[in-house]
């Protein structure tokens, strides 16, 4: 999880460098592909036919990206390098899922602490400098906000929601990226941008509006009584407790029907018999 952490973010700042952070923005979509590529073949988790449709939408997106139409379509180097960030990202989305049921803090604390590390050496040994005490403070109050403040989010969600469908409603950052570079950067697309886009935001709809019909919860009231004797006399003692559990539907067109029976308060008796 952490050589995946340091790998990714160094080819996403060579990735923007090589092209405009726009492009960047939504190439960073192809992390849902890998995320929920790698989710179904090593973690068997599902992904029904409409989120197929949305994984290949996006991926068209991705290649249209991949390339500069300036007279002739010529690849773009920086897409390819944000494409593989993307790629070491979903795989280091589902080993943050196996960790999910661990503590957030520590999580977030290892993977900022080891992973910061990790860069910096790489820096170093490539000779770069520390940056002016400015721009160091400034760079750590945004790692705070968008490195540390999101993965401590993004694993409290993957622990109630799993690996694709935490990625399926973290699909809209790209789109706020996009928003921002031109905001702020004044950024201007060329015309392939803006097809890509219209299929990327297409893709998420499918994508978000699947994942969150796909899996949902069911609360759940159990009742136990408790039986004591004491000689001819009985004591029964009554409580209850309600617990959540992900309920997963494995068929696009199943047909999933909840009657008042189904969910029978189910009560468990245990006999206790007490010596005085």
């Amino acid at each position: 999880m952490v050589i995946l952490d340091i790998i990714a973010p160094i080819l996403l700042m060579l990735g923007i460098s090589m092209t405009n952070s726009a492009n960047v923005s939504l190439l960073n979509n192809f992390e849902i592909v890998t995320t929920s590529i790698i989710a179904l073949v090593i973690f068997k988790e599902i992904i029904s036919k409409k989120l197929w449709i949305a994984i290949f939408l996006v991926t068209i997106a991705s290649i249209i990206l991949s390339f500069e139409g300036k007279g002739a379509f010529v690849f773009n180097k920086g897409s390819l390098l944000v494409l593989a960030a993307s790629t070491c990202w979903g795989f280091e989305n589902n080993c943050t899922k196996m960790l999910s049921n661990k503590d957030p803090i520590e999580i977030v604390t290892i993977k900022g602490c080891f992973s910061g590390l990790g860069s910096i050496i790489i820096a170093l040994i490539i000779g770069e400098k520390f940056p002016d005490l400015i721009w160091l403070f400034t760079v750590m109050l945004l790692g705070f906000i968008a490195y540390g403040l999101s993965i401590c989010l993004y694993i409290i969600a993957q622990k109630h929601l799993g690996a694709a469908k935490t990625s399926a409603y973290y699909s809209v950052a790209p789109f706020l990226g996009v928003a921002f570079s031109m905001l702020l950067l004044h950024e201007r697309p060329t015309l392939q941008f803006y097809i890509a886009f219209l299929i990327m935001i297409i893709a998420t709809i499918i994508m978000v509006k699947d994942t969150i019909t796909l899996q949902h919860t069911h609360e759940h009231e159990h009742i136990h009584s408790h039986e004591h004797r004491h000689g001819d006399i009985v004591h029964t003692h009554v409580h209850s407790h309600k617990h959540t559990h992900l309920h997963i539907h494995k068929g696009e067109t199943e047909n999933h029907e909840h009657n008042e029976n189904d969910d029978e308060l189910k009560e468990h008796t245990h006999n206790h018999d007490t010596i005085e």
